[in-house]
């Protein structure tokens, strides 16, 4: 990331964390009850893991401080995945005798997501443009150095010259 405020960091990726932690839960309690399901059923580990994949690449970006711009590319992605697997979890589960509970809870979790890609998403607010000073009003330099200053005989003549022109 390119520029980020302390507090929002924290935000986005406590967000993130709390997202993929919730996947993962309602992913494992329902993998337990795939091992005697029908062939339908089959196919919610391969969507599973293409969504452990997606959230381990956000999360990996996030840690090594990559440009918003690729980490919201990168959300975007799992967000897609997780919209797939909550799909198919609502579509299979009674098929598949997914609990209720996973199904809350991979809703829930998704939800948590679309609020961390809006965050990574949306550009920060641009920085408010400095007012100007006097010196910028009036055209003069605002620290005196060898170039904006003359010498000859004044207050800070000394006997080696002018201690500011040089």
């Amino acid at each position: 990331m390119a520029s980020r405020e302390p507090g929002k960091a924290v935000g986005v990726r406590g967000i993130a964390a709390a997202a993929l932690a919730g996947v993962a839960i309602a992913i494992v309690s329902s993998s337990s009850a795939l091992a005697q399901m029908p062939a339908q059923c089959a196919k919610f580990p391969q969507l599973r893991d293409a969504a452990q994949q997606k959230a381990l690449a956000v999360r990996t970006a996030i840690s090594h401080h990559v440009d918003r711009k690729e980490i919201c590319a990168l959300v975007i992605r799992f967000y897609a995945a997780e919209a797939s697997v909550v799909k198919f979890l609502e579509d299979n589960k009674n098929w598949c005798g997914i609990p209720e509970q996973a199904i809350t809870m991979a809703k829930t979790n998704h939800e948590q997501t679309l609020k961390f890609r809006t965050a990574a998403c949306t550009e920060g607010p641009a920085a408010k443009p400095r007012a100007p000073s006097l010196s910028d009003a009036i055209g003069t330099p605002s620290v005196d150095t060898s170039a904006n200053t003359k010498t000859g005989h004044g207050t800070l003549d000394s006997l080696n010259g002018n201690p500011l022109a040089k």
